[in-house]
């Protein structure tokens, strides 16, 4: 079975960081706790991750730079998209069938100037008109060719939609975060000027900060964070690692963690008194081993697998979901824990939480993804 666009140029991209970085299927299933079977699916188009952390830790292993990671990312999530779309690129409908199709117009998204705020775009179908075939006096008709032409208008014309739907996707999260991560008005305190000092208020900076910038509106974003006691790299570009530390930032500060620095978060980040010091890998170590009792190697494998033992990693899924700290809690998981986001960054309760889910079958099921870490490590106690 052909990959759609999608996924192939997804595999592409897999496919260019493995043969850059040297390294076998054997050596990176080593470094990613994943199979080499199932990377080399991915790098051949044939399979896509249900969840982005596996292509991350791949694409770390290969050294992706912060601008591959998140071409990566933008492109894994078209392809997961493709992917669970019916029909695409499965083959089964036949030729027959374009005669009649719905016809998607799509206009204009955004105004040339580009400044006023993006509007949801509903596309308008066209009523469907059934194609009759043309009398032919003499020889067999030939819809066939008609048919195939017209089916191959209409994958084309999917494609743009699919292209254009993500398109709308991101205008219209950063319309939301315009509205839900702004400050109150009448509070005299978020607006600002770089006269006091605080150049996310200034017009220098637009009114959102997010994913995908590079100048010195991210790093002042990184520097405030990092005063705060963060781990982050003050590079000026809002990459994945700035994207996790802005998410964990606005658990802390009780605001919705939506990972773009709008007013509310530029307020919070000037003003407040959150600090985001965190355990070092040798405490998370130590801890997990006292927790896990049993299966001690075990668990610092799989912890490490899924976030490098940083407390507050945080990983988005394409259905909005989240996966949160040391072990990698969904939120599925957490709700039926009882937790909360700001809990699942606490790495005492998050390493707790874990014990939990395994004391249930004695195993590590609920990390999947990391099956080869655990194989490769000791499942028993030490030796007292």
């Amino acid at each position: 079975m052909p990959a759609c666009p999608e996924t192939e140029r997804f595999a592409a991209l897999l496919r260019s960081l493995k043969n850059r970085s040297g390294l076998s299927y054997e050596a990176l299933a080593k470094k990613t706790g994943t199979a080499g079977s199932t990377l080399h699916r991915y790098c051949r188009g044939t399979s896509v991750p249900q969840d982005y952390g596996s292509v991350h830790r791949f694409a770390t292993a290969c050294g992706a730079t912060p601008d591959e990671l998140r071409t990566l990312h933008r492109q894994w999530a078209l392809a997961d998209a493709a992917r669970t779309e019916p029909g695409t690129g499965t083959g089964t409908g036949t030729e027959a069938d374009a005669d009649v199709v719905e016809v998607v117009e799509v206009v204009d998204l955004v105004d040339s100037d580009g400044a006023e705020e993006p509007e949801a775009v509903e596309p308008r179908a066209v009523e469907p008109r059934a194609v009759e075939p043309e009398a032919v006096e003499v020889g067999p008709v030939r819809p066939v060719r008609q048919g195939r032409f017209r089916l191959d208008q209409f994958r084309q014309g999917r494609f743009r939609v699919v292209v254009i739907g993500a398109v709308v996707l991101t205008l219209g999260v950063s319309a939301w975060a315009l509205t839900t991560d702004h400050p109150s008005s009448g509070s005299g305190s978020g607006s600002g000027s770089a006269a006091d000092g605080r150049l996310l208020f200034s017009a220098a900076c637009q009114p959102v900060v997010a994913m995908g910038q590079h100048d010195a509106c991210v790093g002042e974003v990184q520097r405030l964070l990092h005063a705060k006691g963060a781990d982050i790299d003050v590079d000026s570009d809002f990459g994945p690692q700035t994207l996790r530390r802005v998410t964990a930032f606005q658990v802390f500060s009780g605001l919705q963690p939506n990972g773009v620095v709008g007013g509310a978060t530029k307020k919070a980040l000037y003003t407040s008194n959150v600090r985001m010091t965190v355990w070092p890998p040798a405490k998370v170590r130590q801890h997990i081993r006292a927790v896990f009792t049993d299966a001690p190697d075990a668990a610092v494998a799989i912890a490490d697998c899924q976030s490098f033992l940083d407390p507050l990693h945080i990983l988005p899924n394409t259905n909005g979901t989240r996966n949160w700290g040391l072990f990698q809690i969904s939120d599925l998981r957490l709700r039926e824990l009882g937790g909360t986001p700001r809990q699942a960054l606490d790495p005492e309760w998050n390493i707790r939480a874990a014990q939990r889910l395994w004391s249930k079958k004695r195993d590590f099921h609920d990390w999947p993804n990391c099956e080869r870490a655990v194989k490769g490590a000791a499942t028993t106690a030490p030796a007292r």
